[in-house]
Formats: structure tokens, C-alpha cells, sequence
């Protein structure tokens, strides 16, 4: 059964998974941060270069298992399955949502 998601976080997956760049600059607000592997990026500019990065250092799918709500706190649980050292793993995504877009995601 597909995971149901708040509309901004079902965006940045389906951008992810089409490696539309540009796209994700829609989901995220002008001041958001992404904290992925120990750094954080700050801002769409700095949030398209990470992910740039990332699809360009490797081939990978994120599959969303499960999701809980705490306010506006969304943790949606992950496989992430690639060319990339350990896969699959499991991740989770933890957003904060508010005025309708991604304010914040960790990922670990």
C-alpha cells in the first residue's frame, strides 16, 4: 500500500526521483536547511547543489516505508537502495513543514 504524504514532502521524493533539481527548489522555503551526512546546506542554492552532488556521485532510489506526524514534525521512514557503499539502507527523513513547504529535512 503507498505511503499517503503532506504534498510538499510527496514532491521532493517524486523530484528526487525524476532528478529534477530545479523542482526542488519548490517544495523548500527560501531559508530552509538540509542536514545529510554531517553537513548542512542553508537556502535553495546551497540545497540543489546537495543535491546535485548526491545524484551525480551515485545511482539511487529512496523508497518511502512509513510515515508518523508529530505537529509539524514528518518522519518518514526509508529504503534506500544504490551503487553507493552499505546499500540498502534504511533511513529515516525527518521534515518540518510550515506555511506549506519543507523548513527543514535531516537525514539519517
Amino acid at each position: 500500500m503507498p505511503v499517503s504524504l503532506p504534498a510538499p514532502i510527496a514532491t521532493y521524493f517524486e523530484a528526487c526521483r525524476q532528478a529534477d533539481i530545479p523542482g526542488l527548489a519548490h517544495c523548500f522555503a527560501s531559508d530552509a536547511t538540509v542536514r545529510d551526512e554531517g553537513r548542512t546546506h542553508r537556502g535553495h542554492d546551497a540545497i540543489m547543489a546537495w543535491q546535485t552532488e548526491a545524484q551525480s556521485a551515485f545511482e539511487y532510489t529512496v523508497e518511502p516505508l512509513g510515515v508518523s506526524h508529530d505537529g509539524d514534525q514528518v518522519t518518514v521512514a526509508t529504503r534506500v537502495v544504490g551503487n553507493f557503499p552499505g546499500s540498502p539502507v534504511q533511513l529515516d527523513h525527518v521534515f518540518v513543514l510550515k506555511g506549506g513547504r519543507i523548513q527543514s529535512l535531516e537525514i539519517g
